[in-house]
């Protein structure tokens, strides 16, 4: 029998109201402890606290009363809503943790009994744990597409497909073994096949998460004294990097993130290059710039050594040119002055352009690297079925499909990755 958990579910106190979040097989017993008789059920009820040990009262709260399945964990659950001060909260924490069979719950383990109890599937889960930390307003949308189910009910379409092109291959073999067909495949297999693959291909082809979920990474490049660090200042809005006159003051990589227009960047200033001799230390600086600007989405170069920060012209380099090949003249793609403003709204909407073409959609849900390595995987499958007539061979090849399929959405082969993802949420989730 599962453990009976609770858990601080609201912001940290102190704050207007605290929620204890209480779920098990022995949350109905605990909730009555100290509540008294358990109140019906989803309505929320004003009720006093009191301390089994000693009558006292700890507070007068809400307590909602939701017996499983029909709850957030599948199991039986109670909330109460308390007055959110520091001493209210360890007072009913610190009754509940006395009481036998109960304890504080770990990271993620309500939203995981969600999961085990069959409330939600792993890609929901996942969605959820992006709602959780999404700071924009785009990942917002994506997280909740994610989390509503968006991906889920896809898989299973493809699923409901890839069963009906198995069982149709199936037959087949099976009359073949009887020796009343031969080995052609069922009319119609390669077209539906085809079309499956199709909308997989699709889905793959589109924005992934990490960009989405991370920012996409804008590297500031060039000489030394550019003009990098004042350019990045004015990106993103304060004083993060030192500027000076002198050549080379940047040695190291800065970053912030920072949101334009409800889309997530991430601004790196970086040391500037050159192929003078240089010291130990900004060669070191130069060997990470050069590394951030090979995974940048987008790279920025500042024009020539001497332009100086006030006049620098601005190039947008595609993050797969090779960095030693740059043309030695190439006309600017912005003209700005990071110190007097000029240019800057220009740039600054140039970069939204850039970013919602290269991010998802609002309201689409975007693959995270785990979820399109797994759909990667059916789609290579359901591709390897062009061209064979097999039908042994097709049928194993729909086995591998299916199989990618369930571990997408998690219903097998995921416990090794289930620790790691439920311990992005917070405790009381």
């Amino acid at each position: 029998m599962a453990d009976t958990i609770f858990a601080l579910s609201s912001g940290a106190p102190p704050a207007g109201v605290a929620v204890i979040r209480i779920s098990g097989p022995d949350a109905g017993e605990a909730l009555q402890r100290i509540a008294g008789v358990l109140p019906k059920s989803r309505r929320a009820t004003l009720r006093k606290l009191r301390n089994p040990a000693d009558g006292s009262e700890l507070d007068r709260a809400l307590i909602l009363w939701m017996p499983g399945p029909s709850s957030a964990t599948g199991e039986d659950c109670a909330e109460l809503h308390l007055h959110g001060g520091r001493a209210v909260v360890a007072a009913v924490e610190a009754v509940l943790g006395h009481r036998p069979g109960l304890r504080r719950a770990e990271s993620g383990e309500f939203t995981r009994r969600a999961f085990a109890n069959g409330l939600i599937d792993l890609a929901e889960a996942e969605g959820l744990a992006d709602l959780l930390t999404a700071e924009t307003e785009l990942q917002r949308q994506a997280a909740m597409a994610m989390a509503g189910g968006a991906l889920s009910r896809q898989v299973d379409e493809w699923r409901e497909q890839v069963l009906g092109l198995s069982a149709a291959i199936e037959a087949t073999l099976d009359f073949s073994d009887e020796g009343e067909v031969g080995e052609d495949l069922p009319p119609g297999f390669v077209e539906r096949c085809d079309a499956v693959s199709a909308q997989i291909g699709a889905w793959l082809a589109r924005p992934r998460a990490e960009p989405l979920r991370e920012g996409l990474r804008v590297v500031l490049a060039g000489p030394p004294n550019a003009g990098k660090s004042t350019l990045f200042n004015a990106l993103v809005e304060h004083e993060a990097a030192i500027t000076a006159p002198e050549a080379g003051t940047t040695r190291d990589v800065l970053t912030s993130s920072v949101s334009l227009d409800g889309l997530p960047f991430v601004f790196i200033d970086t040391a500037g290059l050159r192929d003078d001799e240089v010291g130990h230390v900004e060669a070191i600086g130069i060997g990470r710039a050069k590394a951030e600007a090979d995974r940048a989405d987008l790279v920025f170069w500042l024009g020539g050594e001497g332009q100086g920060p006030d006049v620098a012209c601005l190039w947008e380099i595609s993050a797969q040119a090779d960095r030693a090949d740059l043309p030695a003249k190439i006309d600017p793609r912005h003209r700005v002055s990071a110190m007097s403003g000029a240019g800057m709204t220009a740039l600054r909407g140039d970069l939204v352009a850039f970013a919602r073409s290269a991010l998802p959609r609002p309201g689409n849900s975007a693959l995270n690297a785990r979820q399109h390595r797994l759909l990667g995987q059916v789609h290579e499958s359901l591709s390897s079925l062009f061209g064979v007539s097999d039908p042994i061979l097709c049928a194993e090849g729909l086995r591998d499909a299916r199989s990618a399929l369930d571990r997408l959405v998690g219903r097998t082969g995921v416990e090794d990755m289930l620790d790691a993802l439920f311990g992005r949420f917070c405790i009381g989730k």
